[in-house]
């Protein structure tokens, strides 16, 4: 089977795929269609970049249009869960252009974007919803959507759900599903508690796998440069510089801050660059994911939170500026090049501290990666570099030296006007003294211990930045801690704790015997 016209798909979904350009299918769309149009659970084992989503999406739609229901209210008849809010875009886009010449609806749910809006889209229903499981569990909490009606349950990247902590909200949005159901279950790796889970979700599942578990892009040229971490910027500038033909590259590094110092830095240069993680809003990881696709962004740094979201395939470079200290992750960095048969190239960066990472890498993926030659000249554009460093405003070295203070537990006074060591009350990284949330670093969360794991939570968005959540406060006369919401089931009021976690207190007793004002917030 070599074309899609031979898989015997709607005649719709040719045309939309006519109008892409797409005729022949990927060794997993292949394998896969032809099993889910038969109606089979599938367990699908692919890297990324293999074409996972139109081996789902394609057959799906046309299950959908050849049984055309009307959509139950505020439910779907199609739910794919994923885990990131990028991803989950591209999905339900992917949905869209193979769907355009269909009646069919679809729409995606995710954090860090107002609710109410996502409310009244499904208060119809659709027919096809993606969602990531934070933002999709609170809406089902709150009974704005059903899921008793679903036919089609799809999990994208189990794996990286797995390291981002999801698996028990997937468990509880699993039981709110039909059991007679098709499920489609896709993952680059296969750990134990993700082979457990496929195992209590599929039913006599047909398996389809076209890589070994954990290998890396065969067409990606892979090579390692040993290099202090003082000479990493430096390194990054003479790439770039000495090899034009670095056309679009992703860069990656271990924690938020260091994406931002990265950007700056990078800027400084006089290249074009944006940041994109878990500190950013949606606005501006939309908006930088857009120059970059555009080509009016050279350079995208990011931290793993993207690794699986980016889906472009004009990536020449992935350079990994920090070595992952989960060797999947690697996989995942790199498989954001060399995508639709294209070739790639990787570059790691590694400090003496990261050979670990490097030998732990070098065993998951079963093989060796090849050392490359520093380029001439890294020591002069070393010094340079630190020369460009010490002229740089006052206020943003500044900033550098107080997040590498605070990230240590040293003095020096914090954003807060606090010691290095104290954290603000009501910050964001309480329980984590001297070490601000945008400097933790951006790690799966099953490596980490809960005190550690990073300020957002579900889909990022579960925990405010400080100021916002001030403001909040001061609008409506609730201390630090919670949040009233009255979009509850008949008026309910619920409560969300932010910051710490704690429990919201009472406003204290009027001091003095004077009367306390009602709809303020205390002065305390």
């Amino acid at each position: 089977m070599t074309l899609f016209s031979d898989m015997g798909l709607a005649q719709p979904l040719l045309d939309a795929l006519k109008a892409e350009g797409y005729e022949t299918p990927t060794p997993i769309q292949a394998q896969a269609v032809p099993q889910v149009l038969q109606g089979h659970d599938l367990l699908g084992i692919a890297q990324t970049g293999t074409g996972k989503t139109a081996a789902f999406a394609l057959p799906i739609l046309h299950r959908l249009a050849a049984n055309p229901k009307q959509t139950p209210r505020k439910g779907c008849r199609v739910l794919v869960l994923s885990p990131t809010r990028e991803l989950a875009s591209q999905i339900a886009e992917s949905f869209r252009v193979y769907g355009k010449f269909t009646k069919l609806t679809s729409t995606v749910v995710f954090g860090g974007v107002p609710v109410n809006r996502q409310i009244r889209e499904m208060a119809n229903g659709v027919d096809v919803l993606v969602a990531t499981p934070g933002r999709l569990l609170d809406l089902c909490n709150q009974r704005a959507v059903d899921l008793s009606k679903i036919e089609v349950l799809v999990l994208d990247e189990a794996d990286q759900m797995l390291d981002m902590g999801f698996i028990h909200d997937i468990r509880k949005l699993i039981a709110m599903v039909p059991a007679q159901r098709q499920s489609l279950f896709f993952s680059a790796t296969m750990p134990r508690e993700i082979a457990d889970l496929a195992d209590r979700l599929l039913k006599n599942p047909v398996k389809v796998s076209v890589a070994p578990v954990a290998t890396t892009a065969e067409r990606v040229d892979q090579s390692v440069m040993f290099v202090d971490t003082a000479h990493k910027q430096a390194l990054l500038h003479l790439l770039l510089t000495n090899h034009p033909e670095i056309d679009r590259a992703l860069v990656f590094t271990r924690t938020k801050h260091g994406a931002d110092k990265v950007v700056r830095k990078l800027i400084a240069s006089g290249h074009a660059a944006a940041a994109i993680h878990g500190n950013k809003s949606q606005n501006h990881r939309e908006r930088a994911l857009g120059e970059f696709r555009a080509g009016r962004s050279r350079l995208l740094v990011a931290t793993d939170i993207a690794a699986r979201g980016i889906d472009i395939d004009a990536v020449s470079h992935v350079i990994n500026f920090d070595l992952p200290n989960v060797p999947e992750s690697y996989v995942h960095r790199i498989g954001r090049t060399a995508r639709a048969g294209a070739a790639g190239i990787a570059i790691s960066f590694c400090d003496r501290e990261e050979r670990a990472f490097l030998r732990d890498i070098e065993r998951v993926t079963r093989q060796k990666v090849p050392q490359a030659e520093l380029p001439a000249g890294l020591a002069d554009a070393a010094a340079e570099e630190a020369r460009r460093s010490a002229a740089a405003p006052r206020e943003e070295r500044h900033r550098d030296e107080r997040a590498v203070n605070q990230r240590n537990g040293r003095g020096g006074p914090n954003r807060n006007g606090r010691p290095g060591g104290q954290p603000a009350r009501n910050s964001r990284s309480a329980g984590q003294p001297g070490r601000p949330a945008q400097d933790r670093a951006e790690q799966p969360r099953a490596q980490e211990p809960r005190s550690a794991r990073p300020a957002q939570g579900r889909d990022e968005q579960r925990h405010r930045p400080a100021q916002e959540q001030r403001g909040a406060d001061q609008r409506g006369g609730q201390r630090h801690g919670a949040e009233p919401r009255r979009d509850g089931p008949d008026g309910a009021r619920a409560f969300e704790l932010w910051g710490t976690g704690a429990a919201p207190k009472r406003n204290p007793r009027p001091q003095g015997g004077q009367p306390r004002r009602e709809g303020r917030p205390s002065s305390r």
